[in-house]
């Protein structure tokens, strides 16, 4: 794995300052410490550094064509590369090396775009075609790999694959966007395209920017898009039979590597279905690692233990302290903008012990959102049953009323939680959907705000993200809609960003077979029913797995990576949650209702009410903050 920065002068032709350009470039070091390397012609800059996964005595980026008229920077593996290389060949292109990257540049000389369709795998590029005076920005189809860019006022275009590659350019802007601010207390986290600088965005996956010298900016273009055009699929014996041919052809091809490759292994079923994958088609033992918390209700380290040892992989386990919060400030600095998903702290711990035994891992996410495993969409797709035979004019009413009339019972069985279920079915099915994944409602959420924000805003919640990605869904069914709302904000901007930034800070490459587009499709064709039956999510993808992992892993209630965040804030991080209130970085910007604050945290520590995701999202927040101006005063 690699990262990639760059400049580039849309109306100039001016001379590249070489050391900004090595500084941007040296920023992304943990993502490639094994080389680096800097491009310059005039008005064009392109920095790379290198993690050497194939081919590791040649392949050193920025890589050329024949004549050195294409030049790229690539992050990323194609997998198909071989297959591609040999087409290519047969065309007349000469290769100099064995490595994907050179794909990358001769397939663009051969198809221009539509060189993304052919390829498969995870990339952000960066590549300059000086014959065309064209440069060509692009990202994987499901946002495995990251790529920012920032149009400066002197028309400058600034890219890399981490947001600090950019900061590092002094003419960058750091205004502070209010509805990223929204978006973030709303998600956890700051959805593609959007960043916290207002100058700053993300190319979303799927897409592609085109740029050539003389012209203004355009906006990017999608290539891929996820469809769930329903197929026939054959009987469930049929259906699970390909199932796992396909998942097993996802994982072989991402076994190549000229370094160790192991895989994480949390012992949930995305992950031990991937490892049962891999020691089918490797002939020594798969290095797998996991970690353990030393509390049975958050540890599942001896649900690893079992397929290890059904699979005799080589199994690594390190017990990970449950207070290990000490990893807040490096969290702060590995993601660049706020980030509220708590689980980064053991990702970020998992990553760092496969890297002591292994360079690539291979990883079990995105099986939840392709076969609907969340249990948001189970309680969703009930609630849709019911918004399905009742109309708004008389649901709305109804429901609007019992959930203000039933009281909030944070303390009590879930079974007797159902406030916020009442509530959820008096909205719209878009509402009813962000309600159901948002980390904190509407009305609570702008009570965090200032004024001044609230006018900022001008309207803006963010909400509406999740019912304009509804009404464009390609789907009529309403768990299919709740999908791809899924796979175009939470998989690349929570899931996908936690496991890159994570891994890189250690230098591993991640690998995630079952986000493969073609396997991705595929499922994507299943009837619904095939996902969640039921009250059983991952339905098919379970039953495919039968043969290769026991039921009590496949059968077991859902767990994760929990982290005890409302037990921290009442005992072991007391103090530093109160702190937020009184040293001034909250307050300072303006934006928040301090007194608000200050009752959330005072009301969760005495316990009468639970605010952990809130107060970890306002700590997050605040130590990116007062990171934000250490940097300024550090630059001025």
């Amino acid at each position: 794995m690699c990262g990639l920065t760059g400049l580039f002068e849309l109306r100039g032709r001016n001379e590249v300052d070489e050391s900004l350009l090595a500084r941007m470039n040296e920023s992304q070091l943990h993502r490639g410490p094994d080389a680096g390397g800097l491009y310059r012609a005039p008005g064009v800059g392109l920095g790379h550094r290198r993690l050497s996964i194939i081919d590791l005595s040649s392949g050193q980026q920025p890589l050329f064509n024949e004549d050195h008229s294409v030049v790229v920077v690539y992050n990323g593996e194609i997998y198909n590369f071989q297959e591609l290389s040999r087409e290519l060949e047969a065309l007349g292109h000469q290769f100099r090396t064995r490595c994907d990257t050179e794909v990358v540049v001769h397939a663009w000389e051969e198809w221009g775009v539509d060189c993304l369709s052919r390829f498969r795998g995870m990339f952000a590029f960066a590549l300059w075609d000086s014959n065309q005076e064209t440069l060509f920005l692009a990202r994987d189809r499901l946002g495995i790999k990251p790529l920012h860019y920032a149009l400066l006022p002197n028309d400058t275009l600034i890219f890399g694959s981490e947001l600090k590659s950019l900061l590092v350019h002094p003419q960058l802007s750091q205004e502070i966007d209010p509805q990223a601010i929204e978006d973030y207390f709303a998600f956890g986290y700051i959805p593609d395209p959007r960043c916290i600088f207002k100058q700053v965005r993300k190319l979303e996956p799927g897409h592609f920017l085109k740029v050539r010298r003389g012209e203004s900016l355009p906006k990017p273009q999608c290539y891929w898009q996820p469809t769930f055009e329903t197929q026939i699929p054959g009987s469930e014996a049929e259906v699970c039979e390909e199932l796992r041919e396909r998942m097993e052809e996802a994982v072989s091809i991402r076994l190549i590597a000229d370094v160790p490759l192991g895989a994480f292994l949390s012992g949930g079923v995305d992950s031990s279905g991937v490892v049962a994958a891999m020691a089918g088609c490797l002939d020594d033992p798969v290095d797998t690692c996991s970690i353990s918390f030393g509390r049975s209700d958050y540890d599942e380290s001896r649900f690893a233990e079992q397929v290890a040892k059904q699979y005799g992989t080589r199994h690594h386990t390190r017990e990970v302290a449950p207070d290990d919060f000490e990893l807040i400030d490096r969290l702060i600095d590995v993601y660049d903008e706020p980030y509220a998903d708590s689980s980064a702290m053991p990702t970020y711990r998992v990553c760092q012990i496969a890297r002591e035994n292994v360079t690539v891992a291979l990883s079990g996410d995105g099986g939840d959102e392709v076969f609907a495993g969340y249990r948001r969409y189970r309680w969703y797709h009930y609630e849709e049953l019911v918004r399905q035979r009742m109309s708004q004019s008389l649901r709305g009413p109804l429901f609007n009323t019992l959930g203000a009339l039933y009281p909030k019972l944070d303390w009590a069985p879930k079974p007797l939680r159902a406030k916020a279920t009442l509530q959820a079915l008096g909205r719209s099915s878009a509402d009813g959907y962000f309600y159901s994944l948002s980390i904190l409602p509407s009305a609570p959420r702008m009570r965090l705000y200032s004024p001044r924000l609230r006018r900022e805003l001008q309207g803006y919640q963010a909400e509406s993200l999740i019912q304009s990605l509804m009404d464009e869904a390609p789907t009529d069914h309403h768990l299919s809609k709740a999908q791809y709302v899924d796979m175009k904000t939470y998989l690349p901007g929570d899931i996908l960003t936690k496991v890159d930034r994570a891994s890189m800070a250690h230098s591993l490459e991640v690998r995630v077979p079952l986000l493969d587009h073609k396997f991705v499709e595929w499922a994507n064709g299943l009837p619904p029913s095939w996902k969640l039956r039921g009250r059983e999510g991952k339905y098919i993808f379970k039953k495919a797995l039968e043969p290769l992992v026991s039921d009590d892993i496949l059968y077991r209630p859902k767990q994760g990576f929990a982290v005890p965040l409302s037990h921290w804030f009442r005992h072991e991080l007391r103090d530093r949650v109160k702190r937020i209130i009184s040293e001034g970085a909250l307050a300072e910007t303006g934006y928040f209702d301090m007194a608000e604050i200050s009752r959330l945290v005072d009301q969760h520590q005495s316990g009468i009410r639970e605010h952990g995701p809130t107060i970890w999202a306002l700590l997050m927040f605040d130590g990116f903050l007062k990171r934000h101006q250490q940097q300024a005063a550090r630059a001025a």
